[in-house]
C-alpha cells in the first residue's frame, strides 16, 4: 500500500511541466506567473495529502490539476467587497454600507480618484490651503453655523470635540443620554478616551434643569446633550429643552455641545417622514458645537461633521488629532456633491438615494412585488412557496428606531418539516447568487423586503442560477 501511494505521488507532474500547458499559460496571462506558481504548488501539495491517505486513488491528469489551479485563482481574484441586493428591509444598513452615493457624488469621487486635485491648495492665492474649505461653505449655509470641520465618522467627531474642549475636565451629560450604538461604541468610553471626565446627572428617565445647575463646578468644561436616536423612553419622563440647556451653559461661560448622531439637513416631515432634529435647529437652539454623521440620514459618504462657533471650531481644527481623523480627497469630493443637492429640495428626493428610498410609496413597492412574484415562484418551486406580504421597513443606523415604513415583499416559505433549517438553506442559496441577495428570516420564512430594490431586471436575471438541494446550495 505504501509503495502504491508513493508511486501515485511520484506520478504527479512537476511545476515546470504544468507551466507549459496552454490552460496554465492563459492563467499566467491573466494573473501573473508568481501567483500561478504559488497556486500550483498548493494544488500539488493538496494532491500529495490525498494520495498519502488513500492508496486506491491515482494521480489526476495534468489538465485536472490545471483546472483546479484555475478554480482557486478565480476564487482568490474575486473582490472581497462585492455588490449585494439589500432586501433586508433596513434602508441604512450598517453592515451593508449604509447610504448609497447619488450619481453626482460618484462622478465627483471618480474625478478625485483619477486625477490631481487642489485638496490643500488655494488656487486664488497660490499657497497651501485647508482641505475642509471645500465643504465648509456649504455646511455654513445649510446649518447656520459659523464654521465647520470634517473627520472620518461621528465617533471621531465626538472624540475630537471633547479632546479639544474638555481635556482633564468634566463634561455634564444626562444619565438617560449615555447611549451605546453599533459596534459597542459607548459615550462614556469615548469620553474617557478623549481625556475628559463624565459627570452623570439625573436618572434614566428624568433629568431636570436643577440637575445641571447643581453639577456645575470649577472642573466643568462643557454641557453635552446626546440625541437618543436608537431608542426611546416613554412614560414618566422629563428632559431639559435645548434652549434652556444652552442658557444654563452660557450663564456659566461654558460651551453647549449637541451630538445629533445620524443628523439630517432638512425637516423630514416635509416628505411625510417622522421628524428628526437638524443641525440648523440645534444651532438656532443655542448649541455652540453640533456633531452628526454624513453617511446616515444625510445620504453621503462616511464622515463626521462638526459645526458651530468659529472660535471653538478653530480650537478643534488645531488639535493634532485632527490630522489622524481627517478624510481624504475622495470623500470630500463626494460630500461636496451631496451637500450641493441640498440647495435644491425639488431635486433632492429624486437624486439622493437615501431620501428616495425612504419616501418610496408602498403602492409602488406592492406593484413591484406583483411583477416579481412569478419569477421568484418559479425559482423556488421545487422547495418552497412564495407569496406577497406586507412588511415594515426600518430607516436603520440608529435613526428613528420605533418608526416603521410601510413596505411590501415576498415571503418564501419552505415546505420542509424543519422550517428554520430550510429557511436558512434558502437564505444561503440567495447569498450564493452572483450578486448576493440579503433578506431576513421571520417565522420560518425567508423574507425579501423590496423597498431598496432598484435593479429589478438584474435581480430577476440571476434567479435562474438559484440552486437548492436537500437544504444545501449546489
Amino acid at each position: 500500500m505504501l509503495n502504491s501511494a508513493a508511486a501515485a505521488r511520484r506520478a504527479l507532474p512537476s511545476i515546470d511541466r504544468l507551466l507549459k500547458l496552454d490552460a496554465v499559460v492563459a492563467l499566467i496571462d491573466r494573473h501573473g506567473r508568481p501567483l500561478v506558481v504559488e497556486t500550483l504548488r498548493a494544488v500539488l501539495e493538496a494532491q500529495r495529502a490525498i494520495l498519502a491517505g488513500d492508496s486506491t486513488v491515482s494521480a489526476p491528469a495534468d489538465e485536472t490539476l490545471a483546472a483546479d489551479c484555475g478554480a482557486r485563482l478565480k476564487a482568490l481574484s474575486q473582490p472581497s467587497l462585492r455588490p449585494v441586493f439589500n432586501l433586508t428591509g433596513t434602508v441604512l444598513h450598517t453592515n451593508l454600507g449604509r447610504a448609497l452615493y447619488p450619481e453626482v457624488a460618484a462622478v465627483a469621487a471618480t474625478a478625485a480618484m483619477t486625477g490631481a486635485v487642489n485638496l490643500e491648495f488655494d488656487l486664488g492665492g497660490g499657497a497651501r490651503g485647508e482641505r475642509d474649505s471645500h465643504v465648509e461653505g456649504w455646511l455654513q449655509r445649510l446649518t447656520g453655523a459659523e464654521a465647520a470641520v470634517v473627520v472620518n465618522n461621528n465617533a471621531a467627531a465626538v472624540y475630537l470635540v471633547l479632546n479639544s474642549l474638555a481635556p482633564k475636565k468634566e463634561v455634564i451629560v444626562s444619565r438617560g443620554e449615555l447611549v451605546e450604538i453599533g459596534g459597542a461604541f459607548r459615550i462614556p468610553d469615548i469620553m474617557a478616551r478623549a481625556g475628559c471626565k463624565l459627570k452623570e446627572i439625573g436618572t434614566t428617565n428624568r433629568t431636570h434643569a436643577r440637575d445641571y445647575e447643581q453639577a456645575i463646578g470649577k472642573s466643568t468644561a462643557a454641557i453635552m446633550k446626546v440625541h437618543a436616536s436608537n431608542y426611546k423612553i416613554e412614560g414618566f419622563t422629563a428632559s431639559v429643552p435645548e434652549t434652556e440647556l444652552a442658557s444654563i451653559a452660557h450663564q456659566h461661560q461654558l460651551p453647549f455641545i449637541n451630538d445629533l448622531g445620524s443628523g439630517m439637513l432638512i425637516d423630514l416631515e416635509a416628505y411625510g417622514l417622522p421628524h428628526e432634529p437638524t443641525p440648523r435647529e440645534a444651532i438656532a437652539g443655542g448649541a455652540d458645537i453640533v456633531t452628526f454623521s454624513g453617511d446616515k440620514l444625510l445620504g453621503g459618504p462616511q464622515c463626521g461633521l462638526i459645526v458651530g462657533r468659529r472660535d471653538l471650531i478653530e480650537k478643534i481644527r488645531k488639535n493634532p488629532m485632527k490630522r489622524a481623523l481627517r478624510v481624504d480627497k475622495v470623500r470630500l469630493a463626494a460630500l461636496e456633491a451631496v451637500l450641493r443637492l441640498y440647495a435644491d429640495p425639488a431635486r433632492l428626493v429624486r437624486e439622493l438615494p437615501t431620501l428616495r428610498l425612504l419616501t418610496r410609496a408602498q403602492s409602488d413597492i406592492e406593484a413591484q412585488a406583483k411583477r416579481l412574484l412569478p419569477a421568484i415562484t418559479d425559482a423556488v418551486a421545487a422547495h418552497a412557496d412564495a407569496a406577497i406580504v406586507a412588511c415594515a421597513s426600518q430607516i436603520g443606523s440608529g435613526a428613528l428606531p420605533v418608526n416603521a415604513l410601510p413596505s411590501a415583499g415576498i415571503a418564501i416559505t419552505p415546505r420542509a418539516k424543519r422550517k428554520s433549517s430550510a429557511a436558512d438553506a434558502l437564505s444561503i442559496a440567495f447569498r450564493a447568487l452572483p450578486v448576493p441577495v440579503i433578506g431576513h428570516i421571520h417565522d420560518g420564512a425567508f423574507i425579501l423586503d423590496l423597498r431598496c430594490l432598484d435593479n429589478e431586471a438584474g435581480f430577476v436575471a440571476q434567479l435562474v442560477q438559484l440552486r437548492i438541494r436537500n437544504g444545501k446550495t449546489a
